[in-house]
């Protein structure tokens, strides 16, 4: 299993976020110390940034720079690929430069759960919603899967719309949707073909670069979790959030 970690300095909210400090280092280090605790073969950092990168290796992380015009991060991860001559039958996992909370058996968890489905490219995982306002959050995007377990589609409008629970008020009313969890593993040599594809129409709708995945007919392999991993570092309140978490831990 390899982890490419994609990290951009440009953050609207929060510019320059991966050297932001979190309880004595930048946030990037956190996220990278995350990939080592999952038993990664390989772990690579993939910037665009000088200064990013400067900070990487004075950690210790092995540092790939790659252009500065890909249109998302999985467009960075084909560079990547490409670059270290990963072969195509390797498992790439995907970890967001921003998620220093991300629980590392679940990257193990989404490798070996992609070599188990020889007919699925890709794999990510989902939590239950349980509650109308999860459902209804534009911000928090849905999985819809079919009995085998693999993604139908994603989106941020509540699916599937639960039409007799909603017609009621009673807070009690039975949901059962579900939060996808924006973590993946992939093939190599599909992500090499995914590069070469232009965005689809569903896609740059919703803003979500896996919906071009099933546009082209291929399979998505869904882990349901039963905890809900902790949310990555957005805004400055999820900064402080992160800061308290590994001030209390002493990590």
């Amino acid at each position: 299993m390899h982890i490419i970690i994609p990290a951009r300095y440009a953050s609207t909210r929060l510019p320059g976020k991966p050297l932001l400090d979190v309880a004595g280092k930048p946030l990037i280090q956190r996220v990278y110390d995350c990939a080592v605790n999952s038993g990664a073969d390989a772990i690579v950092i993939a910037t665009d940034d000088a200064r990013i990168a400067a900070a990487a290796k004075n950690f210790g992380a092995q540092v790939c720079m790659t252009s500065a015009a890909h249109r998302s991060g999985t467009d960075r991860l084909a560079e990547v690929i490409e670059k270290l001559s990963i072969a195509d039958e390797e498992v790439v996992v995907n970890l967001q430069g921003d998620e220093p909370l991300m629980p590392a058996n679940l990257m193990r968890e989404l490798a070996d759960k992609l070599k188990q489905h020889p007919h699925a490219v890709m794999a990510t995982a989902c939590h239950r919603i349980k509650d109308r306002e999860t459902l209804l959050n534009p911000n928090v995007v849905k999985v819809v899967c079919d009995a085998k377990g693999y993604a139908l589609y994603f989106s941020r409008a509540p699916i599937p719309w639960p039409r007799d629970e909603m017609a009621t008020a009673s807070p009690t009313a039975s949901i059962e949707a579900y939060h996808h969890i924006g973590l993946y593993a992939y093939r190599a040599g599909f992500v090499r073909r995914y590069a070469a594809w232009p965005p689809c129409p569903p896609e740059v709708a919703e803003q979500l670069e896996q919906l071009r995945v099933l546009w082209h007919g291929e399979r998505i392999i869904v882990q349901q979790v039963a905890a809900m991993p902790q949310a990555g570092v957005d805004t400055p309140q999820d900064l402080q959030r992160v800061r308290e978490y590994f001030i209390a831990t002493g990590d």
